[in-house]
């Protein structure tokens, strides 16, 4: 008994003899899907499983493409997201389906599945979604290898729905944010600024900590319009890498930031002057004591969480001061489509799924001004437009009692008759 790997019209195919019988079987994919199929079915072949002579088709097991997926596509998706991938397939997916075929994995499948880790294991709602969002991204990509026709795991989220309280971000009111910053100063003044720029510009923790002089630009004077940070990229798990959404992004920079950021690069271009440094544009405007990079689990228990205790504030996180940052502007008036750009949200959805409930929408008189501007139809001239932008309540009704009158005018006569044909006969007489 052997098996062997063939290519034929750029196909790879499995070749089994066995007691002078020759099986093929088409695997497609790449040469290493291939091998990895290969050693699968000899494996089972050892087991004395030969019930895989008789099956038409061979794909991997979930847990070999699994693991060929993470190794081909982990270059294309942010190191956060590779290691939430590798747990959630560790943890929960492959224990599931590790030991099937691609092929064998039905849609009942997943949906006993989904059953299970929602109620049985008593996942949150969110951990379910981040689960099954790992099984679906990789039965998608065995789809596009043409491993499997579709995706049992597609739109199975509906399956999925469980009740949930309103989702609001968790932010800081401006006095909060004033008392947490006052507080600061006296805690930890050396994060003064790093605190005092999460709040006026809203960057993530990881694009603060990876911030350098020279994505800052201080424009001419306090007045220029010139004056933002360029966001590109961030500290995620000891390694600089590019922002979260792949883009760099311009931030506006407040007058009140600037002179925060201007006071903080005076005291860095001391440190660098006293080390013989001729520039700091390629320094953290962040560090840490030693010069490194700051590390990310200590800002909150270290520094931020003394800051709100002296202030007498409830526990926030530090991703809580980019929510602040958001809310703020929100609720101030701002275009969600400007904040959806300072804040790097991949699309102006996911600002108002976020800060949607602060819009402001309780001011009455907006919707009176439908009152203020009625729309006067002629029933003469449907072309007619409207030639009146401010009209009183009473004298719209006598314009419309007088349309009305018109329309009793120029109405030729119908029958009840429904039936267009009778009444163009009536119409002739």
């Amino acid at each position: 008994m052997s098996v062997k790997l063939r290519k034929l019209r750029g196909s790879w195919y499995i070749v089994i003899d066995h007691k002078g019988l020759r099986k093929t079987k088409k695997v497609g994919g790449t040469l290493e899907f291939a091998r990895g199929v290969m050693r699968q079915v000899q494996e089972r072949l050892t087991r004395g499983e030969l019930g895989v002579l008789n099956e038409e088709n061979t794909t991997p097991l979930f847990s070999v493409y699994a693991e060929q997926w993470l190794r081909n596509h982990g270059h294309d998706i942010q190191p956060s997201t590779k290691r939430s991938y590798e747990q959630l397939l560790r943890l929960h997916v492959t224990p599931r389906f590790g030991a099937k075929p691609l092929s064998k994995i039905t849609r009942d499948d997943v949906k006993e599945f989904v059953s299970a880790i929602s109620e049985t294991d008593n996942h949150s709602r969110n951990t379910v979604r981040l689960i099954l969002t790992t099984l679906r991204a990789v039965l998608s990509a065995a789809v596009e290898d043409n491993l499997i026709e579709s995706n049992p795991a597609s739109k199975v989220g509906k399956f999925n729905k469980r009740e949930r309280g309103e989702s609001k971000a968790q932010a800081m009111t401006l006095s909060e944010a004033q008392a947490f910053l006052s507080a600061a100063v006296e805690v930890c003044p050396d994060y003064y600024p790093l605190f005092f720029t999460a709040l006026r510009s809203g960057l993530r923790k990881s694009e603060l900590i990876a911030l350098k002089w020279g994505d800052i630009q201080f424009g001419d004077s306090e007045d220029s319009k010139n004056r933002f940070i360029l966001v590109q990229r961030n500290y995620y798990m000891g390694h600089f890498g590019i922002s979260k959404t792949h883009e760099c992004r311009r931030v506006d920079m407040t007058k009140q930031l600037r002179q925060v950021l201007m006071a903080h690069k005076e005291n860095a271009l001391l440190r660098g002057f006293q080390l013989g440094k001729t520039s700091i544009a390629d320094e953290l405007v962040f560090p840490s004591e030693a010069g490194t990079p700051i590390c990310p689990d200590n800002i909150g228990p270290r520094y931020m969480e003394p800051a709100l205790e002296q202030a007498g504030l409830r526990k926030f996180r530090f991703h809580d001061l980019r929510h602040t940052f958001g809310s703020l502007l929100i609720q101030a008036g701002v275009s969600p489509a400007y904040v959806q750009k300072q804040m790097g949200h991949r699309s102006i959805q996911i600002t108002i799924d976020v800060y949607g409930h602060l819009i402001p929408g309780e001011n009455v008189a907006w919707i009176d001004t439908l009152d203020s501007t009625p729309k006067k139809v002629a029933a003469t001239d449907a072309n007619r437009t409207q030639t009146q932008s401010r009209e009183s309540e009473e004298g719209f009704w006598e314009d419309a009692q007088s349309t009305e009158a018109e329309a009793v005018i120029w109405l030729p006569p119908r029958d009840s008759n429904p039936d267009m044909l009778i009444q163009s006969q009536l119409s002739c007489r």
